[in-house]
């Protein structure tokens, strides 16, 4: 997968925006204004981080720990960095975003929720 890919997948998605609000080489994705994934747009080690479930996220360590780590700059529980490069396959990367995306919009306000159906 590479970074074109990894983008459009994520900027198809319902509600999404894509921004750099932290300089001009961090791309952000945003479901609703809530952020589920950035990555480096001068990344030459093409990682993503990615929003996780706590216990989903250590487990995902564990098994792949030469492609997913903690979260760099992030909250080391909640958030995961993804080599989507490397040895995982293209659609369990895409099934990491979907998840990060899911747990985000599960975390939605009732009226961001019910903005985002409309969508």
């Amino acid at each position: 997968m590479n970074i074109e890919d990894l983008r459009v997948f994520c900027i198809a998605k319902k509600g999404v925006t894509e921004e750099c609000p932290f300089d001009e080489t961090t791309l952000v994705f945003k479901v609703m204004g809530k952020m589920f994934a950035l990555t480096g747009l001068d990344d030459e080690d093409q990682t993503i981080n990615l929003k996780c479930d706590p216990e989903y996220a250590i487990e995902l360590r564990e098994k792949f720990s030469e492609d997913i780590f903690p979260g760099y700059h992030m909250n080391k529980q909640h958030w995961n960095t993804i080599n989507y490069s490397g040895a995982l396959k293209d659609s369990f990367v895409k099934e990491l975003v979907n998840h990060s995306y899911d747990l985000v919009v599960s975390g939605l306000t009732k009226k961001l929720k019910t903005a985002l159906e409309n969508f």
